[in-house]
């Protein structure tokens, strides 16, 4: 059996119910500050803490390229992907300026750009191939590529507890990648393409159009509602969506919680969890994006967002913008006087 599939670690009953129990004590009435009560009791389990934090913020940019670009399903070139590589390195991409801004960490992991990249600062050289092959006629990766791009998402994780994180973001960038995950998306969730369907770098309808009958095409190719979701990962998914995969297993496994981005994140996410549904517990949701497949692969994970902002841009921007929530979340359950402390009549 392969390592994705060992359980994930449990969270903590008795911190849960420490928390549950605080909040119930603090000046408010009880549920008044409604998800961000949620959020810091579930941060209290995750982090088996008395008192959640998120102060250390590990953030994980995964990029590979797409061999189905070839099949024009996206409004720009291939080349971006290696151009936004160096733009996460230089600072700046509008992940590079969030994570700065929350004092986060930064790390960008090159899991399969058309072409060698040369020596850039915070980029991990772990190219796997030069992007994946068409999935319009071939599958994607073959058995050995997708092992490895899993085990990158592993080893992201275990360079995130070294450095002791209380939360891990994943980001993507990848040309034709919602062509991917999209496809992914209705494999598991048998949907027509054309249901799922959206603008990713900015098609117009007649992109989108076209984009359906591309995925449609492969989902037939490889009779992709009767395959498993490993084998759908392989036929039609990136290796950084790959990637992702593996880093939201190996995260619950490590008990990080991680906080899960818009739409590409959300689809990795949800192959983590037909791969091993221990992993689910261990996922928030950072926010609903404007992309159309996104409500369909929330409703699947049974995820609330925290945010709905209208943003699709990736790259892990959505689940940063989140963070200061969750930090507020934190500060208010650590820092709220009891009605005892205060001297308040909780009006029993």
């Amino acid at each position: 059996m392969s390592w994705y599939h060992d359980p994930a670690a449990e969270l903590s009953t008795e911190h849960l119910q420490l928390a549950q129990s605080r909040q119930q004590q603090l000046t408010k009435p009880p549920g008044s500050l409604g998800q961000l009560e949620q959020l810091a009791i579930t941060l209290a389990a995750m982090q088996k803490a008395e008192q959640p934090g998120c102060e250390r913020v590990v953030v994980t940019i995964f990029a590979g390229d797409h061999g189905v670009a070839a099949e024009g399903v996206s409004a720009f070139p291939q080349s971006v992907t290696e151009q936004m590589v160096a733009n996460f390195a230089g600072g700046g991409a509008a992940i590079a300026v969030l994570a700065k801004a929350l004092g986060a960490t930064l790390e960008v992991v090159n899991a399969g750009t058309v072409n060698p990249l040369p020596e850039l600062p915070g980029v991990l050289d772990c190219r796997i191939g030069s992007g994946t092959a068409n999935f319009a006629s071939k599958a994607a990766m073959t058995t050995e590529q997708l092992q490895q791009a899993l085990q990158l998402g592993r080893d992201a994780i275990e360079r995130a507890q070294q450095q002791q994180a209380q939360l891990w973001i994943g980001g993507e960038m990848g040309i034709a990648n919602t062509t991917s995950a999209t496809a992914l998306a209705c494999a598991l969730l048998r949907r027509h393409a054309a249901e799922l369907v959206g603008p990713g770098t900015g098609l117009d309808n007649a992109g989108q159009i076209h984009k359906s009958a591309v995925i449609h095409k492969a989902l037939d190719l490889y009779h992709a509602e009767a395959q498993s979701p490993i084998k759908n990962l392989q036929y039609l998914g990136g290796f950084e969506i790959a990637a992702l995969t593996g880093a939201y297993i190996a995260a619950a496994q490590a008990g990080i919680p991680a906080l899960v981005d818009g739409f590409i994140c959300s689809v990795a996410a949800l192959y983590a969890q037909r791969l091993n549904p221990s992993v689910r517990p261990w996922l928030l949701y950072a926010h609903q994006s404007a992309e159309p497949g996104h409500q369909a692969v929330l409703a699947a994970s049974d995820a609330r967002p925290l945010l709905d902002l209208g943003m699709r841009l990736g790259e892990g921007s959505g689940a940063a913008s989140a963070v200061p929530l969750l930090r507020l979340a934190c500060s208010l359950h650590n820092g709220m006087a009891t009605f005892a402390e205060a001297q308040v009549d909780d009006g029993q």
